[in-house]
């Protein structure tokens, strides 16, 4: 095991393993694992992170049986469990 493989943090996304560096905000986690969206909309569409700051409240996700966080104010963690809304689609 090298450094690098230290460093990195593994968490779950709908169930499946991802790994990002330390300092990787939830919504970047998304991005890395393919994940298109973080909730559906009313109508069905798949809503994600937009202003990146917690005012649109679009990147809303569960993390740890924590509903409605916000996915791109919560940085990584080891072990975290992340699950998107409504069974948001992969790209």
């Amino acid at each position: 095991m090298t450094d690098a493989d230290t460093t990195r943090i593994r968490m779950t996304v709908d169930g499946r393993a991802v790994e990002v560096e330390p300092g990787t905000t939830v919504a970047a986690a998304l991005a890395i694992a393919r994940v298109s969206g973080s909730r559906l909309s009313v109508k069905g569409e798949p809503r994600e992170a937009l202003c990146g700051m917690g005012v649109c409240q679009e990147c809303r996700v569960t993390i740890d049986d924590r509903t409605h966080a916000l996915a791109c104010q919560t940085l990584c963690r080891d072990g975290q469990r992340v699950k998107t809304r409504n069974g948001a689609v992969r790209a």
